[in-house]
C-alpha cells in the first residue's frame, strides 16, 4: 500500500475504511476477516485507533504491518502530545504499554506521520467532521496537515482541534461547550453546513452511530462500548460489522 496525504486513488483499488478502533486489536483482525482483504486493496482508518480498548499497542503494530492509510483523531493525538512532552496527564497502563514498548519509536514514527485529513477525487477522510467554512478541502488539505506537527509540539492549532474533536457546531463554526446532552439550537451536527461534492468518511460520534446518507459515511459504532466494529468498503457501498470488544 502506498501512503498519501492528499490526492486520488490508482482506479480498480478496493478501499476499505474502518471506524474507531479504540484499541481493540481482536475486533481490527476480526473485521478484517470478515471483509476480507484482498491483495491490491487499501485499507483506511478514520481515527482513535488507541486508548480505551485492551491493546493499543497492538492495533498500532497491526496497521503498521498492513501499511494502513489513517488519519489522526483525538486519541492519537494525546498519545503523540503524551510522547513529546507537551502534555502532562495521567498515562493509563493502555498507553504506557506504547511509550515503555522496545518499538516504541517505530509506531509512533509511523503514527505521527498519519495527517488529520486526507483529500481524493471523490472523498474526504476526517476523524470528526469540517468547518462550516471549508469549501474547499483540497487547498486546505496540506497547511492542515503541515500544522498537526506544530499542535503535537504545544503550539495548539484550531484547524487540527476542530477536525478532530467537532460533532455540533454553528453556521460560524462555533462548537458548544458540551456535546452531551445535545445542545439547542443554534447548534446542529457539523454536516448539516456541509455542502461539498466529495462524500466524507468520518468516526468520532459512538452515540450516533453508523451513518449512511448522501455525502456521508459515518463510521464510529461504538467498538469500544460493546457495540460493533464497523468497516465501509467504498467500491463496493458495503458495510461490514463484528461484534464489539465489551460484547465478546
Amino acid at each position: 500500500m502506498q501512503a498519501s496525504r492528499c490526492g486520488g486513488e490508482d482506479s480498480g483499488v478496493r478501499r476499505i475504511f474502518v471506524g474507531d478502533i479504540q484499541g481493540c486489536r481482536a475486533q481490527l483482525d476480526a473485521l478484517l476477516r470478515a471483509v476480507p482483504l484482498r491483495p491490491g486493496d487499501r485499507l483506511y482508518c478514520v481515527g482513535d485507533l488507541v486508548n480505551r480498548g485492551p491493546d493499543s499497542l497492538g492495533v498500532l503494530r497491526r496497521l503498521r504491518e498492513l501499511g494502513a492509510l489513517a488519519v489522526l483523531g483525538n486519541h492519537d493525538l494525546h498519545l503523540l502530545r503524551l510522547a513529546a512532552g507537551t502534555v502532562r496527564a495521567r498515562v493509563g497502563r493502555r498507553l504506557r504499554a506504547i511509550l515503555e514498548a522496545p518499538d516504541r519509536q517505530d509506531v509512533l514514527d509511523w503514527l505521527s506521520a498519519q495527517p488529520v485529513m486526507r483529500v481524493e477525487d471523490d472523498l474526504i477522510v476526517v476523524h470528526a467532521g469540517l468547518h462550516p467554512a471549508w469549501t474547499d478541502a483540497a487547498a486546505l488539505c496540506g497547511p492542515l496537515n503541515d500544522a498537526v506537527r506544530a499542535h503535537v509540539r504545544g503550539r495548539p492549532d484550531a484547524r487540527v482541534t476542530f477536525v478532530t474533536e467537532v460533532r455540533y457546531c454553528d453556521a460560524a463554526g462555533r462548537r458548544p461547550p458540551r456535546d452531551d446532552p445535545p445542545p439547542d439550537l443554534p447548534y446542529v451536527p457539523w454536516d448539516h453546513f456541509y455542502r461539498g461534492a466529495r462524500t466524507v468518511v468520518f468516526g468520532h460520534w459512538a452515540r450516533r452511530g453508523v451513518v449512511m446518507q448522501p455525502r456521508l459515511r459515518g463510521l464510529d459504532s461504538g467498538c469500544v462500548y460493546g457495540h460493533a466494529l464497523t468497516a465501509w468498503v467504498a467500491e463496493e457501498d458495503r458495510v461490514v460489522q463484528v461484534p464489539g470488544w465489551r460484547a465478546t
